[in-house]
């Protein structure tokens, strides 16, 4: 039988499509700066100047620790060792004095004045910060959310809910950490690094050699358990999309679940979600806890091995000389190495593992931002809604038997439909008219749901549609509004292909009340308006008294003024369906189509909204799609459907005498499913 709604599939996020989890794809890399270079160019400046002076300031301790090395060693080679404990004080005073106080203190203030600094560019920079992160994340929403606009109704068919909610927290969540976090300590400890190369080569390339041997094991470990823990928090991360989509089905079947008994069945399906979440988590954690401790030890034996190095080469200084760039500028090539070029080394040492160290530590943040950005980048890159249309609505008033086009509010509205071949333009006047011709359409290729569908509906008709569940009525209706394209035929409006008509021109002509009711955060009068945003108070009471929906407004406690959230959830379904139909009412369209519309209303309320839908039907084009035929008698034309065909057609007298499936159906000989 065919389906009446596009079926759903779970698709991969186009970002990570040809990648392992894990991966970091320099494209989603380098089209995450491109967003941030365009929407923060001068902030992202001021950062990088901010993150590299901190960065270097962050270097000098290790500067200050040689020239206070060397100044104390210079004086204690000065000092009479070898004379009395007063003599030695006496001496050391004159020294301090004359000689090293002056140094001393200048060293103190460029030590204190570079660290000033520092201290300064990096407040700085965590402002700055956190502005373009929130900043940031504010725009990546609304691009997501604006770009969701424009998506056709099929992409919401095969997309879990939950899924979709996912984007907007979990997924830019992950931008935000790495935004703030991740980046920004990256490119300060490249600076820092940079910084102590070139420090270290100046001071030892004999123990920048051992540096360099330990931090190839921990490039080695961060590729192995770091790569493992990325890995499991991209599959934890894709996990809790899951888990949210499953959860937003139950909550939203909650009722279904609880009256077929289901309870157990829900708990196994949802432990194997779970299960799979607690699995990646469990896997990711795993990593990551180890990844930190084993980096640590690392940097331990690295600076020990320094230290030792160091040593022996000061003991053997006489027979091995210092490379360094310092003795070869200063051209003392056979210098030896000294106490307070090992001193700074080793302050440079733990600082520089302890960069590689804090780079590794955001390989996850980053891992996982990639995942989020790969899903968020998939729906920006989702194909919009197809709209080649050129004919629009427009206001229109008669002069002189022709049709005019005006710009205030008349009440009349005609379509402009502009003749590219000869340039002029026609008025077709806004009637209601439509025709289907010989249209075939299916959801997905091969798998046909409507075949060689006619019909028409004249202006002021009323049209209902018949048929199992599946048959394809609600098809029909989604055909009319554009929500699908046809594959084969034609659908005419007022003579127009559909085709040629503006989608939004096209839906703003029709007026739809569904058998699912969506009502919005506000007040009642807000949930009216939302079928004419212009409408006035008294417009928006005028549809609420012809759909009947009045009488129980004046009674809620603040009447139109009363506040509804959670879809209505403090109205009952039925009032929430007359809502419906006044929001319908109040757009005052020419076509408007009620797909079970009154399913949800008892039988003394269905009478009485049956009274104000008779009145909003006059002079309009109506298709509705009902079970209760009790609804349809009065119908121009009654089609039945079977399998996406239209069987019998006729008004509600003609089908019963043929005495086919209508006949049945109405008999009870035969019923809906």
């Amino acid at each position: 039988m065919p389906n009446e709604k596009a079926p759903t599939k779970a698709r991969p996020a186009r970002g990570m499509r040809g990648g392992r989890p894990g991966d970091i794809d320099m494209k989603i890399i380098k089209r995450l700066f491109g967003y941030l270079k365009k929407d923060y160019p001068v902030a992202l400046i001021l950062i990088a100047v901010c993150i590299a002076v901190a960065a270097a300031a962050g270097v000098v301790p290790a500067v200050i620790v040689k020239e206070i090395t060397n100044l104390m060693a210079d004086a204690l080679s000065k000092l009479p060792l070898n004379a009395g404990a007063d003599a030695l004080i006496e001496a050391g005073k004159a020294l301090w004095t004359e000689q090293y106080a002056a140094a001393i203190g200048g060293i103190v203030l460029k030590f204190g004045s570079l660290l000033l600094v520092g201290l300064v560019a990096a407040g700085a920079r965590e402002q700055l910060v956190a502005y373009v992160t929130q900043g940031f994340l504010d725009k990546m929403r609304r691009r997501v959310f604006d770009t969701m606009q424009d998506l056709p109704v099929k992409y919401f068919d095969q997309n879990t809910h939950g899924d979709v909610m996912s984007i907007y927290t979990n997924d830019i969540d992950t931008l935000r950490q790495m935004i703030s976090q991740g980046l920004p300590s990256i490119f300060s400890a490249a600076i820092t690094l940079v910084v102590l190369v070139a420090i270290m080569m100046y001071y030892s390339i004999s123990l920048m050699i051992v540096v360099v041997v330990g931090v190839i094991g921990m490039f080695f470990v961060t590729k192995k358990v770091g790569g493992n823990s990325a890995k499991y928090f991209v599959k934890q991360q894709k996990s809790v999309g899951e888990m949210e989509g499953f959860i937003e089905e139950m909550m939203n079947g909650q009722k279904v679940i609880k009256v077929f008994t289901h309870e157990a069945a829900a708990e196994a399906d949802f432990d194997k979600v779970n299960e799979a979440l607690c699995e990646n988590s469990r896997k990711a954690h795993t990593f990551s806890n180890i990844f930190g401790p084993i980096m640590n030890n690392i940097g331990n034996i690295l600076y020990v091995l320094t230290a030792f190095v160091g040593g022996v080469l000061i003991i053997y200084g006489a027979k091995v000389p210092n490379l360094s760039l310092e003795n070869v500028f200063s051209g003392n090539f056979l210098a030896p190495l000294t106490v307070a070029v090992v001193a700074s080394y080793l302050g440079m040492c733990k600082q520089f593992t302890g960069q590689v160290n804090q780079a590794s530590q955001q390989i996850n943040a980053i891992a996982m931002a990639m995942a989020g950005a790969g899903r968020i980048f998939a729906i920006l890159d989702e194909a919009p809604e197809a709209d080649d249309g050129y004919v629009t609505l427009v206001n229109c008033r008669e002069e002189n038997g022709q049709i005019v086009e005006c710009e205030e509010r008349t009440g009349h509205w005609a379509w402009k439909h502009p003749h590219a071949a000869d340039g002029t333009v026609t008025y077709t006047p806004l009637r209601g008219d439509v025709v289907f011709d010989h249209v075939d359409f299916s959801y997905e290729p091969g798998k046909q749901v409507l075949f060689d569908v006619s019909l028409y509906a004249k202006p002021g008709q009323k049209v209902a549609f018949v048929g199992a569940t599946g048959a394809g009525k609600t098809t029909i209706t989604n055909l009319i509004n554009r929500f699908y394209d046809i594959e084969d035929g034609k659908i005419r409006y007022d003579g127009i292909n559909i085709t040629k008509i503006k989608k939004a021109d096209l839906r703003r002509s029709l007026g739809i009340v569904l058998q699912s009711t969506n009502l919005f955060t506000g007040t009642v009068m807000d949930n009216i308006r939302y079928g004419k945003l212009d409408a006035t108070d008294e417009e928006c009471i005028a549809a609420a008294k012809l759909a009947n929906a009045d009488d129980f407004i004046t009674r809620l406690p603040d009447g139109y003024d009363t506040m509804l959230t959670a879809n209505g959830a403090n109205l009952s379904q039925g009032q929430r369906q007359l809502l419906s139909i006044a929001r319908a009412a109040v757009a005052d369209p020419p076509v408007m189509i009620m797909d079970e519309a009154t399913s949800s209303i008892d039988t003394r309320t269905e009478a009485l909204v049956q009274q104000g839908m008779d009145a909003l039907m006059k002079d309009r084009t109506v298709f509705v799609i009902a079970h209760r035929l009790s609804t349809v008698q009065n119908s121009n034309a009654i089609m039945v459907l079977d399998h996406g065909r239209i069987i019998e057609r006729g008004s509600h007298d003609d089908l019963i005498a043929q005495k086919g499936t209508y006949y049945r159906l109405y008999t009870g000989a035969f019923e809906l499913s």
